[in-house]
This record gives C-alpha cells, structure tokens and sequence, in this order.
C-alpha cells in the first residue's frame, strides 16, 4: 500500500511516498530556511508563499522519484495540526484538491504523531513504547499504547527546548537555527563552567518549564554586556545545552521508571542534537532499556514521516473529506472524527 504524504506546518515543504508505513520510495524537501535566516526566525508569511509557490513542485517529484502516478497511490496524507496556520492551509488545500480530483481517500496525520513514525522508518519498532517528543515547538513525554493510541504523561507548561535552545543562541549572536549552532561548538566548551536553575513544575513530576532557563542565559549575557565583560560563549553554549538536556531526559527517567516503560523512543527536531542522543543512549544503557532515535534526515520535518503515520491511520479508518481544516494548535491524544 502506497501513501503520498504532504507536510507543511513550518518552512519545510515535503511531499513523499512511502510502502507500507516504512519502506520511503521517494521523499523530497523544499525549505525557505536561508531566508529566514536574514529575519533570525521563521517569518509565518514568507514561509506561506514559498510553500504555495513549491508544493505543486515537489509533489510532483515525489511522485517520480518513487517511479509512480496517482494511479498507484492508495490515500493522500496531510499534515492538518499543529503549526503556522497558513503555512498548514497550503498543504490541506493542495492535498483536498489532489485527492478530490483523483478519487483518493484524504487522511489527516497531527503533525507530532508524524514525528514519532519516524521511527517506524528508520528502525524496527513497534507500540507499546515511551516517546520523547521534543521539537522547537512542542516538549512532550507521550505513552504510545499503539500507532494510534497516545497519552500524554508529561509536557512542558511555557516554551519548548527547541525554542529555548534557539532564543539562546540568538542571544548569544550565534547563526540561526541557534539549537543547531549551540549544538556545533558546544564540544569546545566546558559544559560546568555555568550554573543553571533545575526548573521544577508543580503541576506534574513529569511536566517540563523552559522559561527560566532561557530567562536566565539572556541575563548572563547581557549583564555582561553591560558590565563589558567577555563570555566565553563555547562555555556558555555547551552549559545551557546540557542543563535543556537533563531537564529532558531526568524526567524522562523518571516517567519511565514510574510507568514501567523499557522501550524508550525519541523523535522530534532536537532528536538530531548530539548531545541529547549521548546522553540518552547513556541513560538506557544504565537501565538496559532499548533506545530507539530517528537518522539524522528524518529527525527534522519531513513528508516520509506523515506518509508513515498516515498509513496506521488509514488503517485505522480515519478519514477526511473536502471540509477538513488545518489547526494552529491540536492536543497530540486526540483523534481526528472521521466522516
């Protein structure tokens, strides 16, 4: 079975074919990254007109990389929530209209259910598992009882660790994505040299809170700015990457250990950060739990990914027709009502 997936919820637009949920026959980006790079962040308008101006585009490539028509498609899955609301308008809309014109089942896949089937390509796993997902807009711990059965244990009350990790690195003039750039010199630098707060949530043991943490690196700098002191910003870097790492995975840990979990899986964009990926594997190895973390080309957003989940959706049931809508936001634990 063949699904063509679509996904457009930031600055990526994707499309791919992928077999059966796991075998990718073709999977093809397009990103207007390097001009958001000018702004220091992804402009919601900008990305929306580049995905109108790529979607057609690369579809089509998708389609003849996998050495495939429509005709050989089974369903069409798109990504409908979360993300930029315009930017997810253009992939739905395209997807509504291929599927209408080509009589194909349209399936709705929520963007972070996406982001744990990578994982389903890239290893041999299977539900029941723990998964962190943790991305530049979203910071979950989610018991994935089956492909289409998720609870949320835990998940952060402010910013993500993406999102914190990229303000830092703004901060500290380093090149956006700032995640990317604080993971790249981080290794040069002592990761003791500063302090961090461990933030506590009192909402849940397993809930996270970045806001602090992120507060607290811009503090640093700029009363050293205004002091016209230098930081050695190597230092700075590889300290607050670690304290965003033990945050994750000390109540990772601990939801683990408490649900009685052994299959740990990691999925999202800063699932690509090296330290993170150390660091957990570390930790499973102390627990002789299996770890299980996406390659690197499909831990950030991609179209493979929607494709796969929209395979065990399909499965499921799930479908949508012409009045399927995109949301800027949508819990990750609820279905989607099919017609």
């Amino acid at each position: 079975m063949k699904i063509l997936g679509i996904e457009s919820s930031c600055d990526e637009t994707a499309a791919a074919v992928v077999e059966d949920g796991r075998n990718v026959k073709s999977n093809i980006i397009a990103t207007s990254l390097e001009e958001h790079k000018l702004y220091g962040g992804v402009v919601p308008e900008i990305a929306s007109r580049r995905h109108a101006e790529s979607i057609s585009s690369v579809v089509k490539e998708a389609l003849e990389q996998a050495n495939c028509t429509m005709n050989d498609i089974d369903a069409v899955a798109v990504t409908y929530a979360p993300g930029l609301i315009g930017a997810l308008l253009v992939g739905v809309n395209f997807a509504k209209g291929l599927a209408l014109a080509c009589d194909k089942p349209l399936v709705p896949v929520h963007h972070l259910r996406g982001h744990i089937a990578s994982n389903y390509i890239s290893n041999n796993v299977e539900p029941p598992f723990l998964c962190l997902v943790v991305s530049g807009g979203h910071s979950h711990i989610v018991a994935v009882n089956s492909y289409t059965d998720f609870e949320v244990i835990g998940k952060t009350r402010d910013d993500a660790a993406g999102e914190a990790l990229d303000k830092a690195g703004r901060t500290m003039n380093l090149p956006y994505p700032g995640g990317v750039s604080i993971d790249k010199i981080s290794p040069q630098g002592d990761e003791n040299a500063f302090k961090f707060p461990k933030p506590r949530v009192s909402t849940s043991p397993y809930d996270f809170s970045f806001s602090g943490l992120k507060t607290c690196v811009i503090n640093i700098v700029h009363n050293a700015r205004q002091k016209g002191e230098n930081i050695n910003v190597f230092d700075l870097a590889a300290s607050f990457q670690k304290s965003v790492v033990d945050c994750l995975l000390t109540n990772l840990e601990k939801a683990a250990v408490d649900k009685n979990f052994k299959k740990i899986v990691i999925a999202g964009g800063v699932s690509a950060n090296s330290k993170l990926r150390a660091d957990a594997l570390s930790l499973c190895r102390r627990h002789n739990w299996e770890l299980f973390i996406p390659e690197l080309k499909y831990c950030g957003d991609n179209a493979a990914m929607i494709a796969s989940q929209g395979y065990y959706e399909f499965i499921k049931g799930v479908r949508a027709d012409e009045s399927l809508n995109a949301y800027a936001t949508m819990p990750i634990d609820e279905n989607y009502k099919t017609i």
